[in-house]
């Protein structure tokens, strides 16, 4: 058994061979893994993963114990898991590819993406004309969809609704809305500031059955345009007139004007993207893939 002296002996000649590439190529690798997940972590990936960790485990187990027809036959298992995993995984893998191609710390070090003086001030119009326009649709109960596209392109939703390249307002809003119009039955998809579409059609979410029964057919589309897209998603509940937010597969809800604004801020301008995680954290009453107690 080697002594304590050649264990130190051997780490710190391991340490003296390190250079800053090495350091560098670590660092990479475990961010790539913290992502990896990070991503897995509230999908169904994550109890699959577990699985597959389970299987591992038990071909180390059958290997050392010597149980030839088991190792084997969980042998021939892990050769095909690759492929397994490439089928089971394709939905998180998909947005596992999306979500690097519209990575904030990108934006944040290159500088694309990252709206323009302009940009901003029709931002902060607009922001200003979602909340007066979401508080006031909150009160007479109307039901509410808006989308905020981001870096992820929505031109097969817009496609889906009718072209306006109107400028957000409280009043255009509720026109939009009003139960008796003919735009009101879809989602209003918002890009650099303005109204650019109407009554648009929004997929599907890719685990509706997990979703909370409660929510409807507006919170599940909401949802589902999150899951594929990086846009921010309103909703405005007509049977409680609760305002609720969905970013990433996640809905959060019970949000007040001034909490509307702080996260539509944080979110369109790219400020400070881990405090507006734990925003939306601290903010949640509600976990769409858990049922409420």
């Amino acid at each position: 058994m080697p002594s304590f002296q050649d264990i130190k002996y051997a780490f710190f000649s391991l340490m003296s061979t390190i250079e800053p590439k090495d350091i560098i190529d670590i660092a990479v690798l475990a961010y790539i893994i913290y992502l990896l997940l990070k991503l897995i972590r509230e999908t169904r990936a994550g109890q699959l993963m577990k699985g597959i960790i389970l299987l591992i485990a038990a071909y180390l187990m059958s290997s050392l114990l010597e149980l030839t027809v088991m190792e084997y036959m969980l042998g021939h298992a892990l050769d095909i898991g690759l492929l397994a995993m490439l089928i089971l995984f394709q939905p998180e893998i998909r947005r596992a590819l999306e979500q690097f191609g519209q990575t904030k710390l990108g934006i944040k070090i290159i500088g694309i993406g990252t709206p323009s003086n302009d940009a901003k001030q029709k931002w902060n119009i607009a922001i200003e004309a979602i909340c007066d326009s979401c508080v006031e649709l909150s009160a007479s109960c109307t039901g509410a969809l808006i989308v905020i596209e981001r870096q992820t392109k929505l031109g097969e939703q817009i496609e889906s609704g009718t072209i306006l390249n109107a400028m957000p307002s409280r009043q255009i809003f509720g026109n939009i809305f009003y139960p008796k119009t003919p735009l009101h039955d879809g989602a209003v998809i918002m890009r650099e500031g303005t109204i650019l579409a109407a009554a648009c059609f929004l997929p599907k979410a890719q685990n509706d059955r997990l979703i909370d029964k409660s929510l409807g057919s507006r919170h599940r589309a909401a949802i589902g345009m999150s899951e594929n897209s990086d846009a921010v998603i309103i909703v405005v509940s007509e049977e409680t007139g609760q305002i609720s937010i969905a970013i990433n597969g996640v809905l959060t809800r019970d949000y007040t004007r001034e909490k509307l604004k702080n996260v539509l801020e944080k979110e369109i301008f790219y400020e400070d993207p881990q405090a507006s995680e734990n925003h939306r954290k601290t903010l949640s009453s509600v976990f769409v893939r858990r049922k409420k107690k």
